[in-house]
């Protein structure tokens, strides 16, 4: 069974006649890295944002598309309308897809682990707000 990321690769390249070195060097990723994305049952973990703005670019479609289906296939499911149904310029519910992501991520989380990224989360904020402003 194919996970969302393979079948939209997969789908790119059977449509425009490419292989995985041309996407690789269209986007500047390595080959290998667009072959196991390509190949692979399932993502263990989000790939890294350069990777998924290199394989946006490689294959030709819109970041948001390739981050969903990479979401999608590590298990995370993106909130808000799917980007055919909000237009070419959606990013998900907040606006935000790192924010959206998070958001997902986050619910996949045991309850005691989901206490400790809001400690870490209110940490984080009351170290920011004690911050001065920068000039």
């Amino acid at each position: 069974m194919t996970n969302a990321l393979q079948q939209l690769i997969r789908e790119r390249l059977d449509r425009e006649g490419w292989s995985y070195g041309d996407v690789a060097r269209r986007g500047g990723v390595p080959r290998s890295t667009v072959h196991h994305l390509a190949t692979a049952e399932r993502v263990v973990r989000m790939p890294q944002a350069t990777t998924l703005e290199g394989l946006s670019k490689g294959l030709g479609l819109p970041l948001d598309t390739v981050r969903r289906a990479a979401a999608e296939a590590c298990g995370i499911h993106v909130y808000g309308a799917a980007p055919a149904e909000a237009g070419p310029d959606s990013a998900g519910a907040t606006g935000d897809p790192e924010v959206d992501l998070l958001i997902a991520s986050v619910q996949q989380l045991s309850s005691d682990d989901r206490r400790h990224v809001a400690a870490l989360v209110e940490s984080l904020l009351g170290r920011s707000a004690k911050r001065p402003p920068e000039n």
